[in-house]
Formats: structure tokens, C-alpha cells, sequence
């Protein structure tokens, strides 16, 4: 498990839906994830610190657990299956542990409600990890090393081809704002359907 915080919520200029950007803590690695508009919402009015009239739907989950005498610990993108992540709400309930199936966006807006850490599975980063190559500026899809220890080559085109969706998301996102805000606030410790793999 890999903690992770949350990088930006973003929207396509393809297709204008959102994708939030999970960066690893104390790397640069990126987990960009599909989101729907409502979860997005819900996400960015928490990080925002929005005042809303009512609660919304990740504010009555949250309450509820509490009043039922659960407490948040954790959630997790724990799995990556044919485009789609998965992930879990894990809460201890008189003394138990209890792990909750999720989507990834559900259990991000109950993360920054209940201001819990968040994590990855290295699985997951592995599959869909996104780097930048210090040398050319592009994205590097996949795990973090290859097999000599040396961070991998760039995707080539032939491989982007047979990811087409994946790379025009890509060539979709300002690449260069990754990481701004948290040297512009000199901090990473933002808190941190089925969502869409990008």
C-alpha cells in the first residue's frame, strides 16, 4: 500500500469529464482516475472548505457511520479490472475492522470528509501510474523502475497506439501544473467509480 494525496480534480478537454489526479506521497507518480460530475463536485466543495446549506450525500454517509459508532481509518484503490478501479472504505466498528466495497470516488469524498489517509495498492500504480520523463517532459505509463533499477523509457508510439483512450486523455492534461500547488504551498499533505481507468 502506497499513500497517496490528492493532486487536482481536472477535466478533460476531450470529453469534459473529470478525472481526479491521486499523486504519490514523496514521489512523482500520478493516478489519474474518472470521475462522475457529482462526485467531483462533492470532492472539490470538502478540499475547497465550501460551506453548503444542506448536507450532501458523502456528509450523510459520513454521519451516519459516526452515529452508529464506526470510525473512518482508511480508504484504498485497490484494484484495477478491465478499465475499472476499485476501491475500499476500511472503518473499525467496536473493535472490528470492516472493509467496504466502494467506488474509488465515493470513497475519496468520504476520505476528505473524514480526513483519512488514502493509499493505492502498488498493483494499481503499477497498471496505471503515470510519471513524467525528466528528459523528454512526457508522460511514463506503468511502474515507477524497470527491472535494472533505472526508471522505464517512454511509451512508444506503437504503444500508445494500442491505448488510444489512455493517450488522448494524456495529451488532454496540462502535464506541467502536476506537483504546482504543492511546491506553490510548500506542502504534499492535500487529503486525501466504478470509476474509469483514463
Amino acid at each position: 500500500m502506497l499513500e497517496m494525496v490528492i493532486d487536482s480534480i481536472r477535466v478533460s478537454l476531450l470529453n469534459y469529464q473529470r478525472v481526479v489526479i491521486l499523486k504519490e506521497k514523496g514521489a512523482d507518480r500520478y493516478l489519474p482516475i474518472w470521475i462522475g460530475p457529482d462526485v467531483a463536485d462533492a470532492i472539490a466543495v470538502k478540499l475547497q472548505e465550501v460551506n453548503v446549506p444542506r448536507p450532501l450525500t458523502h456528509d450523510l454517509l459520513q454521519q451516519l457511520a459516526l452515529d452508529l459508532g464506526a470510525s473512518f481509518e482508511y480508504i484504498i484503490v485497490s484494484g484495477l479490472d478491465h478499465d475499472t478501479f476499485f476501491a475500499k472504505i476500511v472503518l473499525t466498528h467496536n473493535g472490528k475492522q470492516i472493509h467496504v466495497d466502494s467506488r474509488p470516488s465515493d470513497a475519496l469524498a468520504l476520505a476528505v470528509r473524514a480526513k483519512v489517509p488514502i493509499f493505492a495498492d502498488e498493483s494499481v500504480l503499477e497498471k496505471a501510474g503515470v510519471q513524467l520523463d525528466k528528459e523528454s517532459g512526457k508522460a511514463v505509463v506503468g511502474g515507477d523502475v524497470d527491472a535494472s533499477g533505472r526508471p522505464p523509457k517512454p511509451v512508444d508510439e506503437k504503444e500508445l497506439q494500442s491505448m488510444s483512450a489512455f493517450k488522448d486523455f494524456i495529451d488532454s492534461l496540462d502535464l506541467d501544473d502536476l506537483g504546482r500547488k504543492e511546491h506553490e504551498e510548500g506542502k504534499g499533505d492535500g487529503k486525501g467509480d466504478g470509476d474509469k481507468k483514463t
